[in-house]
């Protein structure tokens, strides 16, 4: 009978976890949608690291730049490289999922399958690593963000919290630390140059980029033109299926 009791309340405290987990981070993200944050879950890690470290070089650049005032070509450009389907999937491409479990069963080098939204949830919310716990927290994460907000602010938080080098964090500190200018005012070459380094902003250098980086700038910038330039932005809003069975033709 005390066992049973024992597992009765152990069932209830669970229970009641569960409930006040759901309902505080529903909340906690819901007020994100008009909310903007003022650091990330990365940039904590980051700077405390540093700080332990006594990295001397480690310089923190960040502040808010609202969508309104980032160049159309930058929304584009990361469309174009990270996540062709954004305006059209709940969180998740499952066919470049995929597409990345069979290239890892045939021995070939692994590419990111994370969509924009699940970037979002893991640099805003999580900690850096890899494993399963953590993986279960973003997929949990990246729905309530897909819930609770509109494209749009899932792109302009994307772009506010990306990491564009060492201390580097978002479109607006970018464009002012590499080009002296405000984010406004990024062509598409500048734009695709920023998305070209997102993979690894530590390894590819924006200041100095490689062969490597300039080519993947320039095929980023055909992506974009093939996308249709800004005015696919407005698939954020009115999603089109024509448009969708392009994009998965294109990447057969």
């Amino acid at each position: 009978m005390t066992g049973r009791r024992w597992l009765r309340r152990l069932g209830r405290f669970l229970l009641w976890t569960a409930c006040l987990w759901f309902v505080g981070t529903t909340l906690f993200v819901l007020a994100l949608r008009w909310i903007n944050p003022t650091t990330s879950a990365v940039m904590i890690e980051d700077r405390i690291t540093a700080s332990i470290e006594r990295d001397a070089r480690f310089k923190y650049r960040y502040w808010w730049t609202s969508l309104a005032n980032i160049s159309p070509h930058m929304r584009v450009a990361v469309i174009a490289s990270e996540d062709q389907k954004f305006p059209y999937h709940w969180g998740f491409d499952f066919d470049q999922i995929q597409t990345a479990i069979d290239e890892a069963d045939d021995g070939r080098r692994q590419r990111g399958a994370s969509t924009i939204s699940q970037q979002v949830a893991k640099n805003l919310f999580l900690w850096q690593g890899h494993n399963f716990l953590r993986k279960g927290i973003e997929a949990y994460f990246t729905l309530l963000i897909e819930w609770l907000w509109p494209k749009e602010r899932i792109l302009e938080v994307y772009l506010n919290i990306a990491e564009f080098g060492r201390g580097v964090y978002g479109v607006g500190a970018a464009s002012q630390f590499y080009y002296h200018m405000p984010a406004a005012r990024l062509n598409r070459y500048q734009a695709a140059l920023f998305a070209a380094v997102l993979p690894s902003p530590r390894r590819f250098r924006i200041e100095a980029p490689s062969n490597y980086v300039l080519r993947r700038r320039d095929f980023i910038a055909d992506q974009m033109e093939g996308l249709g330039g800004p005015s696919y932005l407005l698939e954020l809003r009115n999603p089109h299926p024509e448009q969708l069975a392009q994009i998965k033709k294109r990447h057969r």
